[in-house]
């Protein structure tokens, strides 16, 4: 039997899976091993979660030497992570992370969890659970705080406006979130980076990190200054009245169109958390789409995006 060899050991499988298509891409084939299983969130504790890769004894010297040379040296010299392409994101959010697996974890699209052949790579979609429930909670709690004179009604309205899949993507862009994904080569190739959908599922997920690594009140304060000018838009719209449909047909009958039509354009999510895509047509041609978790929500959120299109706030 070939007698192996530990060459690299971590508390992220992520990083382990990285280096291991690094060994790969040499030609020099390793063996992953753990003393635990794998939990649904990696976790870097102390003696806990260790990951190995071992490769064979003749093999062991020049997988050393291809691993360093990916490694950057410190000052004091200590060796960094192989890769700290999170560092950036970091800055962005405003928070650093004791527990890097679970950024990993909250960036690592189910395409790439479905391409490692180990089984030690877990997606983000319980992350994205869990954030979703949490930014819920926050935003509500931020409206009954701030919109006492909102009813019940009007705050599901600014709710559902503020945390939207189209809110949401445009916050991860803004974040450049789709930078920093682990995508699988399928994913990668049809423009997952881009894709709305699959930025504010990540964006969930990275909240649901952030809970998890610094508990509540870390993720109340990025939320809260994410979601500040949302929050600020929400309430101006809900004073105002916020029936973007009705300011719509409004403005059509004022200029002599037609009045518009909603249409389904597509359904998507499970069943706990169905989204809707709506598009609102005039005259035949579709002006604006949106997605929202109900069609009501969705033909609001597309008839704003109409008047927007027409030069109307």
């Amino acid at each position: 039997m070939t007698e192996l060899v530990v060459v690299f050991r971590t508390h992220s499988d992520v990083e382990a899976s990285i280096v291991r298509g690094l060994l790969e891409a040499h030609g020099m084939p390793s063996v992953v091993g753990s003393d635990v299983p794998h939990a649904i969130f990696p976790l870097n504790v102390d003696g806990l979660g260790e990951v190995r890769l071992s490769v064979r004894r003749d093999d062991a010297e020049e997988a050393r030497r291809i691993i360093d040379s990916h490694r950057i040296a410190l000052a004091n010299g200590r060796v960094t992570r192989l890769r700290d392409e999170f560092a950036e994101l970091e800055d962005a959010i405003g928070y650093r992370f004791r527990d890097r697996g679970l950024l990993e974890h909250a960036l690592t699209h189910t395409s790439r969890a479905n391409e490692d052949v180990t089984g030690g790579v877990f997606d983000n979609e319980s992350l994205e659970f869990l954030g979703d429930a949490v930014l819920g909670f926050v935003i509500a709690d931020v409206l009954f705080r701030e919109c006492p004179d909102f009813d019940e009604g009007r705050k599901s309205k600014a709710k559902a406006a503020v945390v939207s899949t189209t809110a949401l993507a445009k916050l991860a862009e803004r974040l450049r979130l789709g930078e920093h994904l682990l995508l699988g080569r399928g994913e990668e190739k049809t423009g997952g980076r881009f894709k709305q959908a699959l930025l504010a599922d990540a964006y969930e997920a990275l909240i649901a990190a952030i809970y998890l690594d610094g508990g509540v009140e870390h993720v109340r304060a990025f939320i809260v200054r994410e979601f500040s000018d949302a929050l600020a838009d929400a309430r101006q719209a809900e004073v105002a009245g916020g029936d973007y449909k009705s300011a719509l047909q409004e403005r059509l009958q004022a200029a002599e169109q037609p009045l518009p039509e909603y249409r389904l354009a597509a359904t998507r999510g499970p069943d706990h958390r169905k989204e809707f895509e709506i598009e609102v047509v005039v005259a035949g041609e579709a002006i604006a789409r949106a997605v929202g978790a109900s069609k009501k929500d969705a033909e609001q959120e597309a008839a704003r995006q109409a008047l927007e299109k027409l030069g109307t706030s």
